[in-house]
């Protein structure tokens, strides 16, 4: 790829690439429990909306807006904690949690790949169910359930494949950064929750 190819790419990607930028510091940030994740977070959620709407995946655009709140209610409830107790405290989630969780997320998917479908969305069940498992996801993590990293492995994991197959490079190779962050977060959270 020479330099022309290389700069026009990135000049008609530049969004995907902000939240490329943006999504891979958040995470992170996350993963050492700071609250400055949540504004970072917040800016790319803003451009990955952008970016699905563009590409036709309209669960992963929807999925934006739902992380949109999700990121305003985790900013909250984290300070929140962090005014409380003076740090983010990692909270164990129950068996219960689980299948209530994986059972929404379940039930999400066929819900939303349903209506997918009638809209014309590209690969409807799939981007559906994995919005669907995102939410849950998002939860917990907002919830500070170190549970949420689990479900981020496999999610990240099979959004590689996804977005490969939507030519969306720089997310698939994001969903490849996201899997080792995840492994980080999961790896941290669980050194946290030891020492609580």
């Amino acid at each position: 790829m020479n330099w022309i190819a290389f700069q026009n790419y990135f000049t008609a990607h530049w969004i995907e690439l902000a939240g490329f930028l943006t999504t891979a510091v958040g995470i992170w940030l996350t993963t050492k429990r700071l609250l400055i994740c949540w504004p970072v977070i917040l800016a790319a959620d803003i451009f990955y909306l952008i970016v699905f709407y563009q590409a036709r995946l309209f669960s992963d655009a929807l999925l934006q807006v739902f992380f949109i709140v999700f990121t305003l209610y985790g900013w909250w409830h984290w300070w929140r904690g962090v005014r409380q107790d003076g740090e983010v405290r990692v909270v164990p989630l129950s068996l219960r949690g689980w299948i209530i969780g994986l059972l929404a997320g379940v039930v999400g998917s066929f819900a939303l790949g349903g209506l997918m479908v009638y809209l014309g969305a590209s690969l409807p069940y799939l981007d559906a169910a994995l919005t669907s498992f995102s939410l849950v996801a998002s939860w917990w993590e907002a919830r500070k359930h170190t549970a949420n990293w689990w479900l981020w492995i496999a999610i990240d994991g099979i959004y590689i494949g996804e977005y490969a197959y939507k030519a969306l490079w720089l997310t698939a190779v994001l969903s490849a950064v996201l899997v080792v962050l995840a492994v980080i977060g999961l790896r941290d959270w669980q050194r946290a929750a030891k020492a609580a």
